[in-house]
This record gives structure tokens, C-alpha cells and sequence, in this order.
């Protein structure tokens, strides 16, 4: 493989990336063009541009992009219509972020001509897997570089070492090892590593950023209700508001009542067990609102169906196939399923929980006329259930039988 010409980085400023940065310029003289995603993680995004410009990127070669409103609409919003969960529990923070980031990557490669771009993800995690495929589904043609795979700096000292001789700026709580990793987006916080790599522990306090703990939650609920308009939700207390500004109202919402706290130990693409630390407090609520209005909206077989899909498109995300076609099938499906789930939930929140108390809609498909407990009218003959019984008992009964038979009457 060629030495690359133009690199496009994924860059957040930080050290490990101005590294990277610094590192693609002398291992392959290359030309740098640096990229940086706005995702709603919560950070000023301006000294990365500060950061790029004195490490000598020039300014043309520098982006910065605010992408929460795409990365919700076109990415997370499509994710919960399947209510998808990796392994019943994980709501896929990071894994949903990862295409979206290597789709512009690719782009901007496009736009200036590179050959090649480049990612900060280890070789042990699986975002190296979800970057690169991403990226060779966009442009099979482009070159990936992902330094934690080639360069020899393979300890913390190293890099500080390298950092200094390259007169990378480093932070004086860099000079420590961090006493652990996080990632952040609109939908989420995750942290994993050191003081969190002891699954028996439980995590310390300071760990959690979003959310305060569930005991320090306030002592009376509050309530929300969620409007929905074919699976998306589309206001809050009937305020229309954009994706991302009502995944940022939830985010508020849930961090003041504890909601969206998850411990969880997963199975890694890579194949390797790693535990980590996951808030996502608006997605916990959105998730629970969502199968709120499904629950009267869809129809039984419908969304049976969809449950049993879930969990392998759960999976086809957190793999990183966002962009693969069995999960553009899947989500043909689980988007058609979405036409008639339009309505409102009412949410209560309270010291770390969400749970739905109220839901209604114009497409709703409940009947209390069929289901109450008083005089229906004639809306349902209870007696055609045991015609409904019988048919349905039959195999079960010649499945006694034939047992009854074979064991010669003996129980």
C-alpha cells in the first residue's frame, strides 16, 4: 500500500489525537486535513481549532461541524422505532455515533482530494471495526490509517515523550494515568477502563456525569408527556421541537431524576468481556415512551415480530453495519411498522426511574368497548372462545394421547 499523500483525521483536540496528528505528519509526510463532530458531547469545539491551527493544520484544512441534528434524526431516531438494546441492556450510545462520523470523514475526503483518512480507536475496541467498515461501505477505494495498530508508542510514557519533542501541548492531568475513558455524545456517556476494569466493583461516585444518583433525585415526580408521530418523537408537553433539541430537553429531564444509569459488563465484537459505565438519560425515557405509544398503536403480530428482529439489529449496530444491507432490510421493515405509531405518553419520572402511566392516540387500536369487565354491549361473544380453545388444544391433546399410547397408560 502506498504512503498516503492527504489524510483526513477524526480529531477531537485532545492529546491523543493531537498525537496522531503530529504522527501522520512525520511517519508519512503527508498532508493533514482535520475533522471534528459536533455530537452534543458537551464540549467548546473551538480550541480544537486553536489546537489544529498551532500544531500547524492550516485553516482551510480545518472542520468543525455541528451534526447533532442529523445525528438524531437520521441515526439515533431510526435506532429506537426498532427499540433496539445490545444484550437487553445497552442502548448503543457509541455504536450509533460511529457511522456518521466516518460518512463525513469519507466526504471531506472526497472534498479535498485525499486518499486516505485516519481514526483514533485502539486495536482492542470496537470502534476501529465500526469506523472502517463504515467507511470502505462508503468508498471501498479509501485507505484507513489507524495508528494504535502500527506506530510503536505503546505506553503512556512514550507518548508523553513524543508529545514534548513535537511541543504537543499536554495537560498536567494527562501526565498521570487517567483514571479513566470517556466518550460522549447527545445520546449518551460511557466510561470503561482503569478504576472501572474490576467488574466486581462497584463504580465510584464521581464516574457519573449526567445523571445524579437516584438517592439525591428530587422527592416528588414530574411528569412529561411525549408526543409521537410515526415512531419519532416530535414534542414535549405539547411543544414541537426539533430531534435534537428534544433529545437535549430528555437529557435534562432524566439527569434531574437519576434516570439512565446502566453497569454493564458486554461482549465486544472483538471478542474479548469489557465493562463500562453507560447514562443515557433522555434515550431511557424516549425508549419508554416509545413502546408506551407502540403498546396501543401496533398490532400484536407486528410488533412481535419486531421484538424478535431487535436483537440482531441491536447487534448489526453495535458490529458496526450501519451501513450494510441487512440492517437497511431490517429497518424497511421496523419503518413500515412505524405508520400508525402516532399519539402521546404521558412519563413519570421518579429517583431513577421512567414508566408510562398514560398514553393515547387517534390510530390507537385499544378497545374498552371489547375489554371491560362490565356489560359490552354484544362487542365480543365470550363463547366463541371455547371454539377458539378447542382448535388450538387439538395438537396438544394428540400429543397426549400419542404419549399416553407409546408408555402403555403408564404415568
Amino acid at each position: 500500500m502506498s504512503a498516503p499523500k492527504k489524510v483526513v483525521l477524526a480529531y477531537s483536540g485532545g492529546l491523543d489525537t493531537s498525537i496522531i496528528l503530529k504522527w501522520l505528519q512525520a511517519e508519512y509526510g503527508c498532508e493533514v486535513i482535520t475533522f471534528t463532530a459536533d455530537l452534543g458531547q458537551g464540549e467548546e469545539l473551538e480550541p480544537a481549532r486553536q489546537k489544529a491551527e498551532m500544531l500547524g493544520i492550516r485553516p482551510e484544512n480545518i472542520h468543525i461541524e455541528d451534526l447533532r441534528e442529523e445525528f438524531v434524526r437520521e441515526y439515533v431516531f431510526p435506532m429506537f422505532r426498532a427499540n433496539a438494546l445490545y444484550e437487553g441492556q445497552y442502548l448503543l450510545g457509541t455504536s450509533i455515533a460511529r457511522p456518521l462520523i466516518s460518512k463525513r470523514l469519507v466526504e471531506i475526503a472526497a472534498e479535498h482530494g485525499a486518499d486516505a483518512i485516519s481514526h483514533g480507536a485502539t486495536g482492542k475496541g470496537n470502534d476501529q471495526v465500526r469506523f472502517e467498515l463504515a467507511a470502505y461501505a462508503l468508498n471501498p477505494d479509501i485507505q484507513v490509517i489507524a495508528p494504535w495498530r502500527e506506530w510503536d508508542l505503546t505506553s503512556r510514557t512514550r507518548l508523553l515523550e513524543f508529545a514534548e519533542k513535537h511541543q504537543i501541548p499536554i495537560a498536567r492531568d494527562k501526565r498521570g494515568e487517567a483514571p479513566f475513558s470517556v466518550d460522549a455524545n447527545l445520546l449518551h456517556t460511557s466510561s470503561e477502563g482503569k478504576i472501572l476494569e474490576d467488574p466486581a466493583e462497584e463504580a465510584p461516585a464521581y464516574v457519573y456525569q449526567r445523571t445524579v444518583a437516584p438517592e439525591e433525585a428530587p422527592d416528588a415526580p414530574e411528569y412529561v408527556e411525549i408526543g409521537f408521530e410515526r415512531g419519532d418523537a416530535v414534542s414535549i408537553d405539547g411543544e414541537a421541537m426539533s430531534p435534537a433539541s428534544l433529545l437535549t430537553r430528555l437529557n435534562e429531564l432524566g439527569g434531574k431524576h437519576g434516570i439512565g444509569r446502566l453497569d454493564l459488563v458486554e461482549g465486544r465484537y472483538v471478542g474479548m468481556k469489557s465493562r463500562g459505565i453507560y447514562e443515557t438519560p433522555g434515550g431511557t425515557i424516549l425508549l419508554e415512551a416509545h413502546r408506551g405509544i407502540e403498546s396501543i398503536t401496533m398490532d400484536r403480530g407486528a410488533m412481535h415480530l419486531k421484538d424478535e428482529l431487535m436483537p440482531r439489529y441491536a447487534e448489526l449496530i453495535y458490529n458496526g453495519y450501519w451501513f450494510s444491507p441487512e440492517r437497511e432490510m431490517l429497518q424497511a421493515a421496523i419503518d413500515r411498522s412505524q405508520e400508525h405509531v402516532t399519539g402521546t405518553v404521558r412519563v413519570k419520572l421518579y429517583k431513577g426511574a421512567a414508566r408510562t402511566v398514560g398514553r393515547w392516540s387517534e390510530h390507537s387500536l385499544y378497545s374498552e368497548e371489547h375489554v371491560t369487565f362490565e356489560e359490552d354491549m354484544g362487542a365480543y361473544d365470550q363463547t366463541d372462545a371455547a371454539g377458539f380453545i378447542q382448535l388450538n388444544a387439538l395438537r396438544l391433546k394428540l400429543l397426549a394421547m400419542r404419549d399416553r399410547r407409546v408408555s402403555g397408560g403408564k404415568s
